[in-house]
């Protein structure tokens, strides 16, 4: 599992392999029943405490991506399409709203920042 861990973002370990595990779900690349990597081996690649491994799978669990089974390792969950589209569309309007919050200081008006938009998704402005 290609995981990158960061020491300089200021974002917590557990919560970068939750993102990127999220990613990869999300993206497809990782599909219903794939196994994941046992806590321990995983944090031994990383190079990070099995706590923090622990803590990012049971996140994960928490929020329906991946299920636990003792003794048999943690696997990717059924995915429910609403589900992620929901996650999908959050992602999206995160970004939007930092855009639209930079667009607002720089004093670039709705209008504008809506042409730029439309030339960046690749449709014609109207």
């Amino acid at each position: 599992m290609n995981i990158v861990i960061s020491n300089s973002g200021g974002q917590p370990i557990y919560e970068q392999i939750v993102t990127q595990i999220k990613n990869m779900i999300l993206s497809g690349k990782l599909q219903q029943g794939d196994a994941l990597p046992s806590m321990r081996l995983l944090a031994k690649e990383l190079r990070i405490s099995v706590i923090t491994t622990k803590r990012a799978y049971e996140e994960l669990e928490r929020e329906g991506f991946i299920v636990s089974y003792t003794g048999k390792g943690s696997f990717v969950a059924r995915q429910n399409m609403d589900m992620i589209r929901e996650q999908q569309q959050k992602e999206v309007e995160e970004h939007l709203s930092l855009a639209a919050r930079k667009a607002r200081a720089m004093g670039i008006s709705l209008e504008e920042l809506t042409e730029i938009l439309a030339l960046l998704y690749g449709d014609e402005v109207r």
